[in-house]
């Protein structure tokens, strides 16, 4: 059965229900070195096609080799940050025939890499099990002009940029023990975080510095896995989730059709939203491995490690700990997972640290802050907290307020913004009257608030907030409705 005459789009939900999926990542991660692994040309993107290339990266007759040792130490980093071990490593060459590639073989490390045996943990608690990562170089980059899709097949001509090669690659090869599309996302999501605060790769999926590969197959528990196929061109985590969905529904149709499922590399399309076969799956034998002869072992020794090992920097996770303790949450609360997402977590510990509610310095950093606008100073944000706190202003009025500190770049007066837009919060004997003013007014909604109807209490605090001009405190409103349910009950 062809691809084109498989209907993935049929309701598949009981085969998918009757099947589990089996997912193991290979993930690609440029190093953020200023030069490629091998030759002093710069690591840059987006310079001029074919301008960041030397005898070396172009792999000429009479150039030789010499290893960047931040590559090296990004790499041990990196190992460290994933749980794995680090051991002593050399590198092959990987032959094969490929127009990104000017040697006609990858320099990279085959049976020994650097990093071995680790795992990583997913904000859920789910461990996805780490195999290794191993350093090799990157290909360049071809553009094929004409035809459809931007692939070969069908185009006019090709254009080959070979700025890309050389640059430094660790490719992180997790283990298959990832059973969901979310749980693949979760994980490449986290990687990057890791990267990232690592300062190990800038994993910008969009300049192609963090590259996915999936190997997904599908099989029935308590039996053997079944064939897995390669899934290439995952450049984004949507494309990376619609693609497992989809491979797998293919190969639970191709079986219950009474097909076999046959291993081999497939290339996800967003143009189409499927995959297309792209080659029968090769063997460690068709690569022709063996040991590069003009690069010596890479031998990091203990106080190295060590070295390395005290300058790392807080992980994602630990610092979803910390702040969960903070707010008293889970690591898994979105706010928790916003502020560290975003880096704000040290903002959100120095406004503690200087006197701010927690859970209302968490909230508006969350809610009431764009993440690619101003952020407030910690002096700033803890003044507001303390204006709500203390009842001067209310919730509604501090997130307005809020806005105005953004517009301002971030460093303003809160009371002064307060006071400029005539926020007070209401006294206590205006606040019932406006309360009882409400249930009054609305005889409907309150007969079903006292019966137990909760829905009903939105109609009376929005007629309350809007006598009140957003005067009034949501919470206090809440308090005195439900006070008065109690004694109409």
């Amino acid at each position: 059965m062809s691809d084109t005459t498989i209907d993935t789009t049929i309701d598949t939900t009981n085969f998918i229900n009757g099947y589990e999926l089996v997912v193991g990542l290979e993930v690609h991660a440029e190093l953020a070195t200023k030069t490629k692994v091998f030759c002093s040309c710069p690591n840059m993107f987006g310079d001029e096609p074919n301008t960041n290339i030397c005898p070396v990266c172009l792999g000429l007759p009479g150039s030789l080799p010499v290893l960047n040792h931040q590559v090296v130490e990004l790499a041990i980093r990196l190992g460290l940050a994933l749980n794995c071990s680090v051991h002593s490593s050399v590198f092959h060459r990987k032959n094969y025939f490929y127009p990104d590639m000017p040697k006609d073989y990858q320099v990279t490390q085959y049976d020994q890499p650097i990093d071995r045996e680790g795992y990583l943990d997913l904000p859920s608690g789910k461990r996805i099990g780490i195999e290794r990562a191993h350093l090799e170089e990157d290909t360049g980059k071809s553009t094929h002009i004409g035809g459809g899709g931007g692939r070969i097949h069908g185009s006019e001509y090709s254009l080959v940029d070979y700025n890309r090669a050389g640059i430094p690659l660790l490719e992180i090869v997790g283990k298959p023990d990832i059973r969901t599309s979310e749980e693949a996302k979760q994980y490449m999501a986290e990687l990057q975080e890791i990267l990232i605060a690592t300062g190990v790769s800038d994993a910008k999926m969009e300049e192609g510095s963090m590259r996915c590969d999936a190997n997904i197959s599908v099989h029935k528990p308590g039996t053997e896995f079944g064939t897995r196929c390669e899934i290439k061109n995952l450049n984004s985590l949507r494309s990376l989730g619609k693609a497992i969905e989809y491979e797998a529904r293919r190969q639970i149709i191709l079986i219950e059709d009474g097909e076999k499922v046959r291993q081999e590399t497939r290339h996800w399309s967003d143009v189409d939203s499927r995959t297309h076969t792209l080659r029968v799956k090769e063997n460690a034998d068709d690569y022709r491995y063996f040991l590069e002869p003009d690069l010596v072992p890479i031998v990091p020794g203990e106080v190295w490690i060590d070295a390395v090992r005290q300058a790392m920097p807080v992980l994602p996770a630990a610092r979803r700990h910390l702040v969960a303790d903070a707010i008293n949450s889970s690591i898994t609360d979105e706010t928790v997972i916003v502020l560290v997402e975003r880096g704000w977590d040290a903002l959100f510990f120095a406004c503690v640290a200087a006197g701010a509610d927690p859970q209302r310095a968490a909230t508006h950093l969350q809610h009431n802050v764009p993440p690619d606008g101003p952020t407030p100073t910690p002096a700033t944000l803890t003044a507001l907290t303390k204006l709500e706190v203390a009842g001067t202003i209310t919730a509604t009025q501090a997130k307005t307020v809020m806005a105005d500190i953004v517009a301002a770049g971030g460093d303003a007066d809160p009371a002064a913004l307060a006071k400029a837009r005539g926020f007070e919060a209401m006294d206590n004997s205006a606040l019932v009257g406006a309360v009882d003013a409400a249930i009054a007014a609305q005889p409907d909604a309150w007969a079903k608030y006292i019966s137990g109807e909760e829905r009903a209490a939105g109609a009376l605090v929005g007629a309350i907030m809007k006598s009140t001009k957003g005067q009034a405190d949501g919470k206090a409103v809440s308090a005195l409705l439900q006070q008065r349910r109690s004694e109409a009950s």
